[in-house]
């Protein structure tokens, strides 16, 4: 079995997750709550089977890179400019609400204040892929609540790429004490690197790669294109990485902005979802196998406090900042419970914050363990949100009977 690591963890790591994938699905459960227990299942915490973590972070991190592409790809300005006096205001104070909620839970459990800082925000940061698949399976993708979730996403997804430059900020000043005059000027060295890193591909990139696009849908191989387009997320992360001293996931995620207004971004978006998909579902594996599931046992409680946060922490925050701008309750109660969970981003945080020890093991720990809980309870608040929303519907329909036989009438 170890002769061949790698053909084993992939072949082991696709194989579980789609066996267990398929079984959440099928009990109405999001099928990243099966990827994640695989991992648990193939890692080194459980009997059995362990294969190499090391491994699977490496494979993890083309995950990483396929998926912010594919967030870049989806970025729309217009969207995000369109809803921008509902989706800024609101996602900011969501965010900042949870992440002091977190803080303070991290104070009891008596971690430190930095680690507590990242620790909150990652309770904070909703999965993107749990409530898009939300959203498809409620046919609400296109309406204006969708634009609004969307725009709040992407939101969220822009702080969490701009937490990621600030913490290998952070990473880079040592072990030593954190000296606000060093983490300004690291911020600034960082800034302007990702600013020339950000102006060539925008005025280099914006140029070069669209019309490379189009070169390469002449040869009208589906095959050649997508190996293209998977090419280009490939090498810009690297670049950006090696040269400009960004992480894989900042220069994935700008590649896929720069795509984004091409005429073939669409098509590019389509091709890369089966490969994109794979490896997602690799990262997710790789998660769970750095998961201790003991950690439920033995601390139940402070998982449960964790829950609690991102839950109620969420909902109730989504819910207050939307009630401030007036929206509709219907589409406060679907955004409130759509927003209640945690995933993808929160991971990346967590580990990234993890490998460069501005994490330990434990804060990981117990946000891949809230996390679990969180997407697979879901479904049920979702459901909760909805018989809250059609009563109060039915309610207000029976207080103004004539309101309704005149639609009666109509």
């Amino acid at each position: 079995m170890n002769s061949d690591p790698l053909i084993t963890m992939v072949v082991g790591g696709i194989v579980a997750a789609f066996a267990l994938g398929f079984l959440a699905h099928k009990l109405s459960i999001s099928p990243i709550v099966g990827y994640l227990l695989a991992g648990i299942l193939l890692g080194p915490y459980t009997p059995g089977f362990s294969f190499d973590a090391d491994l699977a972070r490496e494979l993890a991190e083309l995950g990483v890179i396929l998926i912010m592409f594919g967030v870049g790809l989806k970025f729309s300005p217009r969207k995000l400019m369109d809803c921008r006096w509902v989706a800024l205001p609101c996602a900011l104070g969501q965010m900042a609400i949870v992440t002091a909620l977190g803080f303070g839970l991290s104070w009891l459990l008596r971690i430190p204040p930095l680690e507590g800082l990242i620790f909150g925000f990652c309770l904070s940061v909703a999965s993107t892929v749990v409530l898009l698949r939300t959203l498809e399976d409620q046919h609400l993708a296109q309406s204006p609540t969708g634009h609004v979730a969307m725009a709040w996403l992407i939101v969220q997804d822009l702080f969490a790429v701009f937490a990621l430059v600030v913490m290998s900020v952070l990473a880079a000043q040592g072990t030593g004490p954190v000296k606000s005059g060093q983490i300004l000027h690291g911020i600034a060295v960082k800034a302007a690197e990702l600013t020339t890193f950000g102006i060539i591909m925008f005025v280099v990139g914006r140029r070069i790669l669209p019309g490379l696009l189009v070169f390469i849908a002449r040869a009208k191989s589906r095959e050649l294109f997508s190996l293209g387009v998977f090419a280009i997320a490939l090498g810009i992360a690297y670049l950006a990485d090696a040269v400009f001293g960004a992480t894989f996931a900042i220069g994935a995620f700008l590649a896929g902005l720069v795509l984004s207004e091409a005429e073939l971004s669409h098509r590019a978006a389509e091709d890369m979802l089966p490969l994109r998909d794979a490896f997602a579902v690799l990262f997710f594996v790789s998660v769970g196998m750095l998961f201790d599931p003991h950690v439920l046992i033995t601390q139940k409680w402070t998982i449960l406090a964790v829950l609690a946060v991102i839950m109620a922490g969420n909902a109730g925050a989504a819910f207050l900042m939307t009630s401030l701008v007036r929206m509709p309750l219907a589409e406060k109660l679907l955004l409130a419970g759509g927003l209640a969970q945690i995933g993808e981003f929160s991971f990346l945080i967590s580990g990234f914050g993890m490998n460069v020890d501005l994490m330990s093991e434990e804060s990981h720990g117990l946000i891949a363990a809230g996390a679990l809980l969180a997407i697979a309870l879901n479904p049920l608040l979702r459901l909760a949100m909805r018989l809250l929303a059609r009563h109060h519907a039915g309610a207000a329909v029976e207080d103004v009977p004539a309101a309704l036989g005149k639609a009666a009438g109509e």
